[in-house]
């Protein structure tokens, strides 16, 4: 069956131009030019697996599709499209709980390595890996795809289940940012490298009892990152 993916945006040419690539690829597409008719499609349609959302839109902007989106699918992987390419953007789009973003103009190529990767993350909602990773206060369900910290359950995105799983494997071992990104995002990642710290940042504000002292993700200035049992840092 084909992966089902969501796509928002009110540019009809656009949208065209989207969609003929994604179908391409063998892709089901559902389509809305709103953020309301993509809110509303996504409650009609549970099997959604990427959302591709456009961030300026009439009425509700993509970033409040994808806050809307995430607080009610943990799973479901997210992709912003903007015009823009501040870093305040990128930012409001990650702490939204988007996991990708795609800065316009873009290639048919560029988008579809990044649905592709977010695709890889995400992985197929009836996979079952039945097994649990354990680190200090955490365990990560691999089965059911959920983090727990003292038993208490902390939602994480796709990307936030592969950076948390990456660390937790690590054996405490030094991790460069291009390690990250190519594990993570894919060795043919086209974009910016503060897509690792920017995702580090939001996964600290999760796990971390005091995030701008982590006790968990230890920084390597100039180098990348550690992961920690709960020792300080």
């Amino acid at each position: 069956m084909a992966a089902k993916i969501l796509l928002l945006e009110d540019e009809r040419a656009i949208r065209s131009f989207i969609r003929i690539n994604l179908k391409r690829k063998g892709f089901e597409v559902i389509e809305a030019s709103t953020g309301e008719e993509a809110l509303q499609l996504f409650r009609e349609n549970k099997d959604i697996i990427v959302a591709v959302l456009d961030v300026m839109l009439p009425g509700i902007s993509g970033f409040e599709v994808c806050k809307g989106i995430r607080s009610s699918d943990s799973e479901i992987g997210i992709i912003m499209l903007t015009a823009k390419s501040q870093e305040e953007d990128k930012i409001e789009g990650f702490d939204t709980g988007a996991d990708d973003y795609v800065t316009k103009p873009f290639s048919p190529s560029e988008l579809m390595a990044r649905v592709n990767a977010l695709l890889r993350r995400v992985g197929s909602r009836e996979k079952k890996a039945a097994s649990k990773l354990e680190s200090g206060p955490f365990v990560l369900d691999m089965d059911e795809r959920r983090l727990f910290k003292a038993g208490e359950e902390i939602e994480i995105t796709p990307t936030e289940f592969s950076m948390i799983e990456l660390f937790m494997k690590s054996d405490g071992k030094n991790i460069s940012k291009d390690h990250i990104l190519d594990e993570i995002w894919g060795k043919n990642y086209i974009g910016d490298m503060k897509i690792v710290s920017v995702n580090i940042r939001r996964l600290r504000s999760k796990i971390e009892d005091e995030p701008s002292q982590p006790r968990y993700i230890e920084t390597l200035w100039g180098y990348g990152y550690r992961w920690c049992e709960g020792e300080q840092a």
